[in-house]
């Protein structure tokens, strides 16, 4: 798996860390890593605080917009969207607080 890009104010629960750069690998038995084994992994591994921000069960929250190699994951099967090495993830806050 390749990068992650966190914006729109996601990358403040990530110790302020925009880019990263992970290698996330399948659970034993699983041929395929889908995003909802990633968000589970970001959960666990980037997320420093208030994951409730970000995820919301095991999916991300309403206003985060996610694009898997510049395409919206709706389009893909969201948490079924099937990753490969290389794939760019992008997470996009579009709620912002005023």
């Amino acid at each position: 798996m390749g990068i992650q890009d966190f914006s729109g104010g996601l990358e403040l629960l990530c110790d302020s860390v925009k880019i990263h750069q992970v290698n996330v690998e399948t659970n034993a038995g699983e041929q395929k890593l889908t995003m909802k084994h990633l968000l589970t992994w970001v959960r666990t591994n980037l997320i420093k605080e208030r994951p409730e921000m970000f995820m919301k069960g095991d999916s991300v929250r309403p206003g985060v917009l996610v694009l898997v190699n510049d395409c919206d994951w709706e389009l893909s099967g969201q948490l079924d969207t099937i990753l490969e090495d290389k794939d760019a993830v992008v997470f996009i806050s579009t709620l912002h607080g005023g």
